[in-house]
Parts: structure tokens; sequence; C-alpha cells
């Protein structure tokens, strides 16, 4: 099967793959996205209902479209659900090929003789081939369930965030939150606040919670990141990305010190519908676990483009195994803001230069056999 050189196929439609479209038609490629979906707006319509973005809507934009309305607001998941939709016709309307309900199954070494590409198989057997393809399907397919003793056998219902929408989905009187994260916190407050259910709210984590203030100074935290650089910063390298803090406008610290809900060391174990820890026990009716995600890169398994974890092996986006496979939307991948709407442009515009110089005979930066980069968490 002939390989045309100024395709580029890209999975995912979601923020990073809307991105990585944007810069290939920058780069005058004929990029076809892929989307597992009915729909180009990633994992964004299955987030929790109360969601908003941390960064105001000055700093949320992808490449070419402004948020519209007021750019100081936090705009709220539907929000951005349909800012998306948007982005993703005005790509359409340039040139750019969007196919909904094409789930990628595998991806394969391809190309004539003495020529690299890729073989893509899509869930009802359609093959597509280009030079370069960039995995851009994201984390949230693969929520990370850890190995908690007793989890496995816990008597009441144990539900990721991932699968959370409202104070609606966990019922019962004492409900523990796995995780010391933004939407750990986030979901805590929630459930607490929840003044019909009446119910008993404990954060369990391994370290204590990070608050960082939202709006110091009077300006938003992602303001100060603007004009410091700090969200352009090129990452050196470390074994683990730093854990993120909790941004907080002064909501969260007060309802933890008022009791609303409370903050433990994480428990030992959980005990038929108990939790136990060093100094006693409890009865618990559900736990809800807000303990990240794993890159979802299933279909690069047969490739060796991932390590047994999982994990992309990469550097800044540029496989280190295939000249020709590029990702985005890694947390930390190559700045603090690579997996954001804010951030991922950038990541984008790198990614798709090499991509395009490899597809038209140029050399890729990423050098084979060079060390693997941290994974994302």
């Amino acid at each position: 099967m002939p390989i045309d050189n100024d395709r580029i196929l890209i999975v995912g439609a979601g923020q990073s793959g809307l991105a990585a479209v944007h810069a290939a038609l920058e780069q005058g490629l004929r990029p076809v996205l892929l989307e597992a979906s009915g729909r180009a707006a990633g994992s964004w319509p299955r987030y929790y209902d109360s969601l908003a973005l941390f960064s105001p809507a000055r700093y949320s934009s992808l490449p070419g479209l402004p948020f519209s309305g007021d750019p100081e607001r936090y705009p709220r998941r539907d929000e951005v659900v349909a800012y998306l939709e948007r982005y993703a016709a005005a790509l359409i309307e340039r040139g750019a090929e969007l196919r909904t309900g094409a789930r990628v199954e595998a991806v394969h070494p391809a190309g004539e003789p003495g020529q690299s590409g890729f073989l893509v198989r899509l869930a009802d057997g359609q093959e597509l081939t280009a030079p370069a393809v960039i995995a851009a399907s994201g984390s949230f397919g693969r929520p990370h369930r850890p190995a908690l003793p007793g989890l496995d056998t816990f008597a009441g219902p144990v539900l990721h965030v991932a699968d959370y929408r409202s104070p609606a989905s966990l019922p019962g009187e004492h409900v523990v939150v796995v995780g010391a994260g933004n939407s750990a916190v986030q979901v805590a407050h929630e459930l607490a606040i929840d003044s019909a259910a009446g119910r008993r709210v404990t954060l369990a984590s391994r370290a204590p919670i990070r608050f960082v203030e939202q709006r110091p100074l009077g300006r938003d935290l992602h303001f100060w990141f603007h004009v410091t650089g700090f969200d352009r910063l090129p990452l050196a390298r470390a074994e683990a990305p730093p854990a993120s803090p909790v941004l907080d406008d002064g909501r969260y610290r007060q309802a933890l010190r008022e009791g609303r809900y409370t903050r433990k060391a994480m428990f030992t174990r959980l005990d038929g519908d108990r939790a136990v820890w060093p100094d006693g026990h409890e009865r618990v009716d559900a736990v809800l676990l807000a303990t990240g995600y794993r890159p979802n890169l299933p279909y690069l398994t047969g490739l060796g483009a991932v390590d047994a974890g999982g994990h992309p092996r990469q550097r800044r986006g540029l496989s280190l195994t295939y000249p020709g496979l590029g990702y985005l939307g890694l947390e930390w991948q190559r700045t603090p803001s690579s997996n954001t709407l804010r951030g991922v442009g950038a990541d984008a515009r790198r990614v798709v230069a090499a991509l395009a110089r490899h597809a038209r005979g140029g050399r890729l930066h990423a050098r084979a056999g060079a060390a693997t980069p941290p994974h994302a968490r």
C-alpha cells in the first residue's frame, strides 16, 4: 500500500489531537484525526459535572481560537466541550479530515521496500497508512487503581473519579476519598457540602495536602506563570514528575479547618466494610479513588513503543524507538503545562514540525536508544 508523505494520522480528538491538527495544517500536511467516540471533545464530556478549568479563559485557549466572553472567568466542563467542538469544526473547514467512531486497534510498521511508515488498523477492519503518527489519546481511558490492601474485597462501592459525576454517584453516610490532588480535594469538598446527604467525608492520602493560593496578589496564578515564563520552562529530567499542588481560592482550606471534611494518613487496609488505620478502624460506606491516570496506548503495544507498564518510550514527545511516531498530552511531557489546554499547542508545534521533517525526508532529533524519560504519573 503506497504511503502519502503529506498525510499524518492523529489518534484522539481531544485537546491534544486538535492542537496537533492545527499544527499539521500550518506545516502543509494532510491530517486525519481518528476518534473512537462520536464527537471531537476528548474526555471532557465524561468528567464530573462540577468540573471547571483551573486557569482563566484568557490562558486556556488552543492556538488560533480564543475563548469568547469574560477572559477572567473559569470555563466549566460543558463550555469546554462546546469550545472543542467549535475548534474541530473550524479545522474541518480548513481541510482537516475527522473520522469519529474510528477506534484504533493497532499500529504496525508499514511501507514499500526502503520506506518507513505506519499501518494503522481500525476496529472495523479499515487500514490507513502514513509516514507519521501522533498518539494523542490521553489517559482518561486508563484510570489508575492502586493495589490497596483489601480494596478488591471491600463490601461497599469503589469508584474511580473517572466514573464520578455528582454526589449522587456515591451513597452512604461515610465516604473515603483516596488522593491529595485537585480532583481529590474538589470532590471531597463537594461531597462534604452536599447537605441533603449529611455524609461524613474523609480524605486519605500518603502525603499532606499542599495548597497553593489561586489568586496571589489579586491575580490568577496563571498570570504569574505567563509573565515569568514558568509555563514555557523546559523540564529537567527526573525520575518522576513533582506532585501537583491543589489550587485554592480559600474554600477548600476553610472547609478543612471547619471540619466539613477531614484529612487522615493513608489507611493500612480495608476489611469488609471498615477502613483500618494504625490507631483504630471506622465503618466506611463507599470509597472514591482520585488516584490519577496512566497513558492509554494499548494500540502501540505491538510496536514495542511502550514499556512493560504501558508508558511510552519518548523524549519530549518524540519516540525513542520509531522515527515518525510522536506523542502529545502526556503529563509533564516537556513543560509544566504540556497536558493542558493552555500548553499543548506549543508542544504540538514542536512535535509536528519534527514529524513533518521526517515525512519529507528529514531527520528527527530524537535518537533511538537514548535514555527513557520519566513516566507520566
